[in-house]
């Protein structure tokens, strides 16, 4: 057990994991870091290049891509805690749960609406 590694609530439980399981927990952190890298590119993209849409959905288009890039290295480095501190007690791994389905149903909620803003004249 060791207590002078960060985050001190993770790495001060339990014993150290095998060390291929807990790279792979740090190789799916840094994706999601990636995933938000491209999250924000995008956002400043749909505001910057003209894409033939009503400025309003290219503003909520941007919000929304901004938002999630936001959102989405938190939730990474949340979800990479808990992944390593329940290797570390040797117990299931937790999900993401209602969260996820309600992250997911907002973000399907606004593109739907921002998809049917942009057709419909």
């Amino acid at each position: 057990m060791s207590t002078d590694r960060w985050p001190a609530w993770v790495y001060a439980e339990g014993e150290e994991p095998d060390y291929r399981f807990s790279l792979a927990n740090e190789r799916t952190f840094l994706a999601w870091l990636r995933t938000t890298l491209a999250l924000i590119a995008a956002g400043v993209a749909v505001n910057v290049i003209d894409l033939g849409v009503p400025e309003g959905v290219a503003r909520g288009l941007s919000t929304l891509l901004l938002g999630l890039g936001v959102i989405t290295p938190a939730t990474a480095f949340v979800r990479w805690a808990r992944a390593e501190r329940a290797m570390r007690r040797e117990t299931e791994l937790p999900s993401m749960g209602a969260l996820a389905v309600v992250l997911t149903a907002v973000v399907l909620l606004v593109a739907t609406v921002l998809a049917v803003v942009a057709v419909v004249p």
